[in-house]
């Protein structure tokens, strides 16, 4: 009996001395979500991904009526990551390298304002290093023309239909225009 109380103390200390993992949240849009989300869920320091609608006027909007560029949403990815891994603007070096941060409306064969390039900030914090990383991307001339990107406070996420979640996974050699650049 001693040493079940023992053990229990130490789980028990253990416990309690356990931190929680921290989270963050980055929104981005660029482009069908199948892609992006390929490539974020296998950068170290993101917990979880979940691809889904922002930024537009319908309610519960679901993938019928998005494709149809009527309603402003973007095709968006919903990244869950640990700031003490990896930070914020880390994970948006890689958005800009997995899409083309300079066309309008478009990725790859994907064309309407379903598909723009999108940075959806959760607090001010991240709009000034969005904002920031931007203003680098741009000086340091990997692109030909100017980022378009759009950056703006993100509203309500809608997770998209369950057969988008992981799309690639169930999928393998679908359909995507992502890849990461040097």
């Amino acid at each position: 009996m001693k040493i079940l109380t023992f053990m229990l103390s130490i789980l028990f200390t253990l416990h309690l001395g356990a931190k929680p993992m921290k989270k963050e949240i980055a929104t981005l849009a660029g482009g069908c979500f199948w892609g992006m989300e390929d490539i974020l869920r296998a950068i170290p320091g993101v917990t979880n991904t979940t691809v889904g609608y922002t930024g537009g006027s319908v309610d519960r909007p679901t993938y019928e009526i998005v494709k149809l560029g009527t309603t402003n949403h973007a095709e968006s990815i919903e990244v869950e990551f640990d700031p003490s891994k990896i930070t914020y603007a880390e994970i948006l070096g890689y958005f800009f390298r997995m899409h083309n941060p300079t066309t309008v409306n478009q990725q790859g064969n994907d064309k309407g304002s379903q598909y723009r390039s999108a940075i959806f900030y959760q607090s001010d914090e991240q709009k000034i290093v969005a904002l920031d990383v931007i203003k680098k991307v741009d000086a340091s001339k990997k692109w030909d023309k100017p980022i378009v990107t759009q950056v703006l406070a993100a509203t309500k996420f809608y997770p998209a239909e369950e057969y988008h979640q992981d799309y690639l996974k169930k999928n393998a050699g679908g359909y995507t225009c992502h890849w990461l650049r040097p």
